[in-house]
């Protein structure tokens, strides 16, 4: 992000990197700077940060624009305009702020909910008032300080929530007075402080920040209902006598309502302490992502020389060996050897695939027994895999249609709720039972509390975010929240093959010997050859011979033949195992064979030749066999009137 105290170019903008005098550019300090005026270029042009409010802004879809100390600002509102005018130091000095250890430096804080929102720190957002959270995710899992502190607030008010509601509540629903009331109301006052004063604490600042900015959301409601409840409690038992006769109705002591103060607060923080363990929840999916990836690589210098060397230190252009089993660092381009590769992780094809010289290659692939040499040509937050994790970051913090929608009521929903709580004070006092100032309050605080738009404004978000992160884990991606949104409307479903609807592993099928052979010869002899290949067809047939409990003798001069299939001496005989063109090299001819193996791949099923001292063999049948689960789940699919297309690259 460019430093958000820029200077005006010519135009009057603000996107120069040079800062002001006095200013200090965000991305070299660790402070965070309570704005900016970041330009960046976005899909529709320069935006901007607002300096008040902090949300993104194109200068020409605004006519909200100021100068200050010879540079150009931009606003989202006329009121974030008036805000900065009257105090434009306010909203130009940094502050600093504590950013956790294991957030890297620079890191740019945005809010889950409203992904507009930039800062160069840790803090809350300006609309909604949720804690941000870094744009890019991290590998390190340290602890989360804001669940820890809402955690902590959360269970002491709790314990301390259960007591007051049995001594508030206790004689009403049970008559059963464990104290006098002149003594309970006391004991309330003192359960019921901490909760309020240090549980609430992060509401009240979130409902003063939202009155401040003008953006008023649920805290509004749960910060205006507690705190009147609360205070209203407090002077009633600290000073009764101020209240009118009408209203004592006990005596000399006024009705108090510190339980639902303290428990209205105490379910509050269990849903900020859920909230927050299902972010922590999609936090995981990602790193688990990002987990996928080695920590080193292997550079290979120009004097030959190598050495492992952190991932983070890879350049373009680096030469790197990949040895057997190891992952691939980065993406890159195969410049010696050759070997079969792991990309299940990108396909969810089990088989390898066979990479030559000249091929690309993906990080975080697995090698095969092979050792290969390649070059780098992307790497860090370039590679395949980091573009991955950040579309499922983007994802996340995405905004469907319908969350726009609730963001729209909301901001009607608020102040309508405030005018409704005061007209019903109004009617209760005017034409209300006595006492009526009694029954005023308590049914104009009953409106703030109970209309606290909590589903309105979390549901939308949360949803999203468990589900792309749930997504992620399970190795589905979401392009962005829209694409999840119109995931109802769906009627025809694409499914690959392998591993959807297959288990994704190949068994032996059936074999068939031609005139002059045995199955049980022809079988030992191909297992022997194939126990030297590590492509999963050779694993099934090695696996269906030893079910058979077929010994294998050894194998000698065994040979790979790219995209053809292998061949070797066993037991003294020339065997060759392969498709149609292995055979014809080595002097077979499948003819006599052909119509069987066209039947076989018919039924979805891989068909491999065996040639033996130059005569055809027979044919070995393969097939990765359907899951159990697959047949009910296309079933189930189709009853709900969805149209199932099957899209592979397996023979027809």
């Amino acid at each position: 992000m460019n430093n958000p105290h820029s200077s005006s170019s010519s135009s009057g903008g603000c996107g120069s990197s040079q800062a002001p005098k006095g200013g200090t550019p965000a991305a070299e300090t660790s402070t965070a700077p309570s704005s900016g005026c970041s330009g960046k270029k976005g899909g529709g042009g320069e935006t901007f940060i607002d300096p008040v409010c902090g949300m993104t802004v194109e200068p020409a879809a605004t006519p909200h624009h100021a100068e200050h100390g010879g540079h150009a600002y931009h606003f989202c509102s006329a009121g974030c305009l008036s805000k900065f005018k009257a105090d434009p130091g306010r909203h130009l000095s940094p502050r600093a702020v504590e950013v956790p250890a294991e957030v890297a430096a620079g890191t740019i804080w945005t809010c889950p909910m409203h992904p507009e929102i930039r800062r160069s720190g840790p803090g809350s957002c300006p609309i909604c008032g949720m804690a941000l959270e870094p744009l890019e995710p991290s590998l390190e899992e340290g602890p989360n300080p804001d669940l820890i502190d809402v955690s902590r607030r959360f269970w002491v008010s709790a314990v301390l929530s259960v007591p007051l509601a049995i001594l508030a509540m206790g004689p009403e629903l049970f008559s059963w007075e464990p104290v006098p009331m002149s003594v309970s109301m006391w004991v309330q006052l003192a359960l019921a402080t901490p909760v309020v004063l240090w549980g609430g604490w992060p509401f009240f600042h979130r409902f003063w920040a939202s009155v401040k900015s003008r953006h008023l959301n649920m805290f509004t409601l749960i910060g205006l209902g507690v705190g009147v409840a609360y205070s209203y409690s407090v002077i009633g038992t600290l000073a009764p006598g101020i209240f009118p006769p009408t209203l004592r109705t006990m005596g000399s002591q006024v009705p108090v309502y510190f339980e639902a103060a303290a428990v209205i607060t105490t379910l509050v923080l269990l849903g900020q302490v859920l909230e927050l363990r299902a972010r922590s929840a999609t936090g995981r999916a990602i790193r688990a992502l990002l987990g996928l990836a080695p920590t080193t690589a292997r550079r290979v210098a120009g004097d030959g020389s190598e050495a492992d060397v952190p991932l983070d230190q890879v350049e373009v252009g680096d030469v790197l060996r990949v040895r057997p089993g190891e992952k691939v660092p980065v993406d890159g381009e195969v410049i010696e050897g050759h070997s079969s590769l792991d990309e299940s992780m990108l396909t969810g094809e089990p088989i390898p695939v066979e990479k030559l010289v000249g091929d690309r290659v993906t990080g975080a692939t697995v090698n095969g027994t092979g050792s290969l040499m390649m070059r780098a040509t992307r790497v860090g937050k370039d590679t395949m895999l980091s573009r991955i994790v950040h579309m499922v970051a983007e994802a996340q913090r995405s905004r469907a249609p319908i969350q726009a929608l609730a963001d729209k009521v909301s901001g009607w929903f608020v102040p309508a709720v405030v005018l409704v709580s005061v007209v019903t004070f109004g009617a209760w006092l005017l034409i209300g039972p006595e006492p009526k100032l009694s029954h005023a309050l308590v049914n104009a605080i009953a409106v703030l509390i109970i209309a606290c738009p909590c589903a309105l404004g979390l549901a939308p978000p949360m949803s999203i975010m468990v589900g792309t992160g749930r997504g992620a884990q399970a190795g589905v991606l979401v392009k962005n929240a829209e694409a999840l949104e119109l995931m109802e409307k769906i009627d025809t479903l694409v499914v690959d093959k392998t591993g959807t609807l297959t288990l994704g592993k190949p068994k032996l099928i059936e074999v068939r010997a031609a005139d002059g052979f045995e199955e049980s010869e022809v079988l030992r002899l191909a297992a022997a050859l194939e126990r030297g290949s590590e492509h999963p067809l050779a694993a099934a047939i090695v696996e269906g011979a030893a079910e058979r409990e077929i010994e294998l003798p050894a194998t000698l001069d065994f040979a790979s033949h790219t995209g053809m299939g292998v061949s070797g001496t066993v037991a003294g005989r020339q065997v060759a195992l392969g498709n149609v063109a292995l055979m014809r090299g080595a002097g077979a001819d499948p003819a006599a064979v052909e119509a069987d193996a066209d039947r076989y791949r018919a039924e979805g099923q891989g068909v491999m030749f065996i040639a033996v001292d130059g005569a055809l063999a027979g044919l070995i049948v393969v097939a990765d066999p359907i899951k159990e689960s697959a047949v009910e789940a296309v079933a189930a699919l189709r009853r709900a009137g969805v149209q199932v297309v099957m899209m592979t690259g397996d023979n027809r």
